[in-house]
Formats: structure tokens, sequence, C-alpha cells
């Protein structure tokens, strides 16, 4: 099994590696970048170093093999981010362990983004613009996703995505009757997102590697453009197996990602989660180098009652001239 486990990993960083080496040429190039805002309040609270965390149905959306261990029979997760610009990002997943997990975890995700209201304009001449109303901007994300611990030591998972979005519809030409022809600004692909976990053996230390928003390219009208493909490594490790903490009592969770996005220079994530009693968290991450985003912090607390497991989290980003940002998440498992 070990043999199989390291080949399996060889192969995996090969094609997570020349994948994201393809990307290279179209730096800077990337549409739909409303994938690359992190969803979850946990995630964002810790600097978005979660490649190598296990965690629940919300790995959809960062390394789908964090999914593969889920121990409760369904998890659901929902959330908003407050983006800038009055941009409202809505998300939720849910992931289902049917037969205890032996045959692994299915998934499910979705992401939509709401714009708001932008005036629509024409040219008129000498006489300037001339108003047509407004328009609204949509994008949207659904997606399926499996994974599988393959050992006590290697996980591994997929999803498959559907993406869309609108940008409204814009003026073309005068119509026969006078009124204006408008043409839509919409597309659509597939793309797909992977994974692996691989538990070391010393401690609680993992390690991780993902690739996301793997696609062919796409176009409105002309000029054609591709997704922001990121190539992530990382480890995580609870600090308390060093510290010989009481584990029940204090969890210190560390994690660090090198990330390799297709747009913008390479980063580095660093995220801390302390917990105290299993119930109630504290998070701080960093992520380098950033043009505006500055500190992100986070608070998190979990509760069970009659079976039922609760959790509401928040996460605060420091994002420069853009403001403030804030991230709530609501989860339930059983």
């Amino acid at each position: 099994m070990r043999k199989y486990e390291i080949k399996t990993i060889l192969i995996v960083i090969l094609i997570l590696i020349t994948s994201s080496l393809m990307g290279q040429e179209k730096r800077a190039q990337a549409g739909m970048k409303f994938l690359s805002v992190a969803n979850s309040a946990r995630v964002s609270g810790m600097g978005e170093a979660v490649t190598a965390v296990e965690s629940s149905s919300m790995a959809m959306f960062f390394n789908p093999a964090g999914m593969a261990r889920q121990t409760n029979f369904v998890d659901i997760t929902l959330g908003q981010t407050e983006w800038i610009a009055d941009i409202n990002y809505m998300y939720g997943s849910a992931s289902f362990a049917p037969f205890d997990g032996d045959y692994g975890i299915i998934g499910f995700s979705l992401t939509s983004v709401d714009y708001g209201k932008l005036n629509r304009t024409v040219r008129k001449g000498a006489d300037g613009y001339e108003d047509l109303g407004t328009f609204s901007p949509t994008a949207i994300s659904m997606g399926v996703g499996y994974a599988k611990a393959l050992s006590d030591k290697f996980s591994v998972g997929g999803n498959i995505k559907y993406v869309r979005q609108s940008l409204g519809d814009h003026v073309t030409a005068l119509d026969g009757s006078g009124g204006y022809s408008y043409e839509n600004f919409e597309t659509n692909v597939l793309a797909f997102d992977f994974g692996i976990i691989y538990r070391t053996g010393f401690r609680s230390l993992n390690f991780g590697m993902s690739i996301r928003n793997f696609s062919e390219e796409i176009k409105y009208i002309e000029e054609s453009f591709q997704l922001p493909l990121t190539f992530k490594i990382g480890f995580s490790m609870n600090m308390s197996d060093l510290l010989e903490f009481d584990k029940e009592t204090h969890s210190i969770l560390v994690a660090v990602d090198a990330s390799h996005p297709r747009d913008y220079d390479e980063q580095i994530n660093i995220g801390l989660e302390y917990t105290l009693f299993n119930s109630v968290s504290f998070r701080a991450g960093y992520i380098t180098p950033t043009d505006e985003q500055g500190i992100n912090a986070g608070i998190g607390i979990k509760q069970s009652l009659m079976g039922v497991n609760f959790g509401f989290d928040y996460a605060y980003t420091d994002f420069g001239v853009f403001d403030n940002l804030h991230r709530f998440t609501v989860s339930f498992s059983y």
C-alpha cells in the first residue's frame, strides 16, 4: 500500500505542476474572478491557508480532498460575503457520507454573485450620453464533488462545476423602429478542481495540494480568456502535539500555503486557529504579497444539541482603500 501511495502522490504532483505551468503564458488575463474569492468565514479568518486542513463540505471550494474523512452523515454550510463595491456573495455546500463513508463522500456546492444595479448608457452624438436604465450582472457556480480516503494516510478528491457569468446586454445599433438592439454578454463553461491530502505520520502533520478552476478557454464575443487557475501546496499541524497540551482543552492549528495563481504573483498564506474546549475558536491569517488586503481575523462557535452540531463563523478582512470585508457562515451536521 505504501508503494501505491508514493506512486500516486508523484503522479498527482506531476499533473498539478504541469497544469499550473500551462497557465504562465496567460498571466493577468483571467476572467470570472469571482471564483477566486474565499467563501468560508473560517477559511478567510485563517488567511485562506487550508490546503492541508481536513474539514467539512466547505473543502469543496478549496481542496475537495479535505472532506474525505467526514465523520458525520450530513454536513451543510451556508454563508454570505459582503464584498467590495456592494457586491454580495451567497454560497452553500453540502456533503454526505453514506455507509459511514466507506465508499467515499459526495458533495455539492453553490456560489451566487449579485453585482447590484449598474447604469446603462449609450453615446448620442454631440449631446453626450443617453440614459437607458439599469442592468444587473450576475454570476453562478454549481458543483458536484467526490472524495475518498484511500488509506489511513492518503486522501483524494475532485469537483466538476458549471460556471456561468452574465455581464448584461450591450447596445449594438439602432433597430428599424428607432429603438436600440442589444447583444447579450453571457458565457458558461465546465471547470474542474482536484486535490490530495497526505498524513505524514509525524504527529498531526498534514501535507496537501490542490488545483482549482481548470477549464478550456472561453469568450464572450471575440477575445478568449481563461479562468483563474490556481495551484496550491501547503501543510498544517496541531501544535498541541508538540506543546503537550490536552487536545480536548486546547487546539492550536497552524497552516501555511504557497499559492501560484494564473493572474497574480506567487503568494504565501499563513493561518492560525486556537480552539478552546472544542467550542470557541479564534483565528488570524495573513496573505503576502497583496495589493490592498491586510490582516484577516475571525471567530467561530460550535455547539451540539440533540445530536445535531451547530456552528457560526465570522471573519473580518482589512482591505485598505476598499474598507473592511465581512463574512458570515453557519453550519449544521449530524
